[in-house]
């Protein structure tokens, strides 16, 4: 069975952790001084690195060679060559547990935990326990666990991982070195995925990893499986074969509608929606990603500058196409369209005729 290309390519080390810097950079030199905490909590959204980093963590303090190398340990990252860290890797490791606490949300499970964690690590220097979805906790829980993670053993390190932090309580957040973990940008996604591919002898056109990146929404762990996906079906993967998966259209599609709008041409605007409809994209979909290009060219007409905001979500010739786009534009005929399309955006998804909100708004705003 072949290795899915997220496990495949998962960063081995702190410098291949995509789009956290700041949070790396702490921990790289939390490492090189010899800092690193006992309980941390990772939150942010989905595929964007967290439980990754808290294996990385795991094989920090666990690496033998920067134990015994005072040189490499400067370094701050693990050597991905000795026991422990080929262990962590495999996941094969005794002294790295991880929790589900979706599946394992009761008292009992951290019960379990409180009295494990007491037991020496079986092999490495430390025991780690990595807790994913830290949130589904029921509150007993997380009482359960607060004496432990405010005083756990000189020999264990706790990692909290969570996608909603909010859910956290404070008493156990005030108890743990806090990083949130941002969304990825779409740049940043498409140089992985276009390193990903030329590794894999997948031949795609960057159009098609561009709706790609956007349909993953900041998440690098979606945007591996989707590749991963498309590869299996065809060969040579192009924008056409990505929208036909998705139901989402790229960018191309996407100005070249929102350029109608702006010329207040509502005879091909129309024609448009129809096409759209009638090749089975989902409307309500490019209804949303259309109020967000809009914004973007709203943005631009407002203050040019604000271009190099948008760096990361859209390619130099994007955004050269959305800075020609924004001064061919008025910015109240603007704000009035995007107004209509958020309403036509709420309406479209309750309804059953997903088209007819669009068009209403075309109409209003384009007649």
């Amino acid at each position: 069975m072949a290795q899915a290309l997220y496990r495949k390519y998962r960063p081995k080390k702190l410098g291949d952790v995509l789009g956290q810097e700041t949070n790396m950079a702490i921990l790289k030199n939390a490492a090189t001084n010899n800092r690193l905490g006992q309980a941390y909590v990772f939150y942010g959204p989905r595929g964007t690195g967290k439980t990754t980093t808290a294996r990385l963590l795991a094989k920090l303090l666990n690496c033998e060679k920067r134990h015994t190398d005072p040189v490499f340990a400067k370094l701050g990252e693990p050597c991905n060559a000795c026991r422990e860290c080929t262990q962590i890797d495999a996941q094969n490791s005794f002294d790295v547990i991880e929790i589900d606490a979706a599946s394992n949300r009761g008292i009992d499970e951290i019960r379990n935990l409180k009295e494990n964690i007491t037991v020496s690590p079986a092999t490495a220097r430390y025991k780690i326990y990595i807790i994913d979805e830290a949130h589904m906790l029921t509150g007993a829980a997380f009482n359960a666990l607060l004496k432990t993670l405010e005083e756990p053993p000189r020999h264990a390190v706790i990692v909290l991982a969570t996608t909603e932090y909010e859910k956290l309580p404070p008493t156990i957040t005030s108890r743990a070195q806090r990083f949130p973990f941002k969304k990825l940008g779409k740049t940043d996604i498409m140089k992985k995925l276009a390193a990903m591919a030329k590794a894999e002898k997948i031949k795609i056109d960057e159009p098609a990893l561009e709706l790609i990146a956007a349909t993953a929404e900041g998440s690098a762990r979606d945007a591996e499986s989707l590749l991963d996906q498309i590869a299996s079906l065809q060969a040579n993967i192009d924008c056409t074969a990505v929208e036909r998966i998705t139901g989402r259209t790229g960018i191309l599609k996407l100005h070249a509608f929102a350029e109608d709008i702006v010329k207040k041409d509502l005879k091909g605007s129309l024609a448009r929606a129809a096409e759209l409809q009638d090749d089975g994209y989902n409307l309500v979909v490019f209804t949303k990603d259309l109020i967000h290009y809009l914004r973007k060219v709203l943005s631009v007409k407002i203050d040019p500058a604000l271009g190099a905001a948008f760096e990361k979500e859209l390619t130099r010739d994007e955004i050269a196409a959305l800075k020609k786009l924004a001064a061919a534009a008025d910015a109240a005929f603007l704000v009035q369209c995007i107004k209509s399309l958020i309403r036509a955006y709420s309406e479209m998804r309750y309804s059953p005729f997903a088209a007819v909100p669009l068009e209403m708004a075309l109409v209003e705003n384009l007649s």
